[in-house]
């Protein structure tokens, strides 16, 4: 089975922080680029960070210097440090994860954790 499970969403204060966790089952990380993705009611779905398999990490705009994404391939996740949270944070976030083969993409994306930060 191949799945990510996300967690670690849930309410917090503005300027507070929440670290987000993607654990994947049935995928070996190691081989795959991360991202995670938000989407807030009404928006699009945007890219907030990606860490490639070499650990090259690329920050969408709003995460202004405030979110960190890593990996731990050893317990085969991925995670999002959010600190300095404001209102605008608040929406699913989703973990990704991509790779090719061949020239085809082969790709995964978690169910979505809510973060909501109140002002």
């Amino acid at each position: 089975h191949e799945q990510l499970v996300e967690s670690g969403g849930g309410l917090v204060q503005a300027g507070g922080s929440l670290r987000l966790s993607c654990v994947a089952s049935g995928i070996a990380l190691t081989l795959y680029d991360m991202s995670w993705y938000r989407q807030a009611p009404g928006n699009e779905r945007e890219l907030v960070a990606s860490i490639t398999t070499s650990g090259t990490a690329n920050y969408g705009g709003s995460a202004e210097g405030r979110f960190t994404i890593s990996r731990d391939t050893g317990n085969n996740a991925h995670y999002l440090q959010m600190n300095m949270l404001k209102p605008e944070d608040t929406a699913v976030y989703y973990c990704h994860a991509q790779r090719y083969l061949l020239g085809h993409k082969i790709e995964y994306w978690g169910q979505g954790t809510q973060v909501t930060v109140s002002s």
